[in-house]
């Protein structure tokens, strides 16, 4: 398939129409009934008053409780399929997700400590602790696999794994030890939770995010050479190492950044770049924005079936995504040899 400009700016707003839609109707669902018409005609009514017909608790739980949960949940799933892409390219690897580098069991590490000594940074106390074991694992990762000045992708492959499994036995000594309450904010936390989405998480992360995935796309024509062959992309002009570390050094600050506010959401990562693959092709010119912008409208369909399906009780979103991720991706082991 040939991309053009064009076609990138079609697809993106194709992409973008159907997440307003999901949203619309996202926004219309849960235990309060607020209903789609009454939606619309707040967002369409006539007159100078553009929330027609809301009460104050309809405004309440639209702005104060649903809003942010989507717009956060959309962050979120687009951040970690743009990261799914990036490492599914470098290591050339279908398998490979926004987890593979240990990064999310680093995160859990952190915000568990926050739970667990009720760490006195208010709200940014689990986010904060997060993001910093976020980072530790990934200094820890690359320190282990770098040779010299390079670094072996199979050895970061396997730092990822060691690293990650050290950090899952330290989450699994932490829950054990755990018996109170916090307990199930710890489980809750593992699973993917958004039901506490705040308007100040979103503005924390975005900014991160959007840097990230500029700085990201505008690799994507080297990150296709990569694909073709190292030795191709330096016979083209491509400085293999430095774009290389460049692009996972952003894709897993990104994904620490998102998963120090949403807890561990899996299957994101793997599901949705294969998905976009499939319908637009490899080209990480189109790729990247695609998976982007489907992934947003992906995890907030996720979010609402796990607050609406067995309402008023919540499910963690990342119970959702495992569900109906894990049989897609034996399909598509199985059927596409992926």
């Amino acid at each position: 398939m040939v991309v053009t400009l064009r076609k990138v700016v079609l697809v993106s707003l194709a992409l973008v129409f159907v997440f307003i839609i999901v949203a619309i109707l996202s926004i219309s669902l849960g235990t309060a009934d607020i209903g789609l018409m009454k939606i619309l005609r707040g967002i369409f009514g006539e007159g100078t008053v553009p929330i027609r017909g809301w009460t104050d608790t309809d405004r309440v739980i639209i702005f104060q409780v649903r809003l942010p949960r989507i717009i956060l949940a959309g962050i979120v799933g687009a951040t970690l399929s743009v990261a799914g892409v990036v490492f599914q390219a470098l290591f050339r690897n279908p398998l490979a997700d926004p987890y593979i580098l240990g990064i999310s069991s680093g995160s859990a590490v952190g915000a568990i400590l926050a739970i667990i000594s009720g760490a006195g940074l208010g709200f940014l106390s689990i986010p904060v602790a997060s993001f910093c074991g976020a980072l530790l694992t990934i200094l820890l990762v690359l320190g282990i696999a770098r040779t010299g000045y390079r670094l072996q992708t199979n050895t970061l492959l396997l730092a990822g794994v060691i690293v990650g499994s050290f950090f899952s036995a330290i989450i699994m000594f932490l829950v054990s030890i755990t018996h109170d309450e916090r307990l199930h904010s710890i489980i809750f936390w593992l699973m993917g939770d958004l039901s506490l989405s705040k308007y100040n998480e979103i503005i924390i992360v975005t900014p991160f995010v959007i840097i990230g995935c500029l700085i990201i796309y505008l690799n994507a024509h080297p990150l296709n050479l990569i694909v073709t062959g190292e030795e191709t992309a330096l016979q083209l002009g491509v400085e293999v190492e430095r774009v290389r570390r460049l692009l996972l050094i952003t894709a897993s600050l990104i994904t620490g950044v998102v998963v120090s506010v949403s807890g561990v959401i899996g299957f994101v990562g793997l599901v949705v770049p294969h998905m976009m693959r499939m319908v637009f092709g490899s080209d990480h010119r189109l790729l990247l924005p695609a998976s982007a912008l489907f992934g947003l409208s992906f995890l907030v369909i996720a979010d609402t079936m796990a607050r609406t399906i067995i309402a008023p009780v919540e499910l963690p979103v990342g119970v959702i995504t495992a569900i109906f991720g894990a049989p897609f991706f034996i399909y598509l082991l199985r059927r596409k040899g992926v």
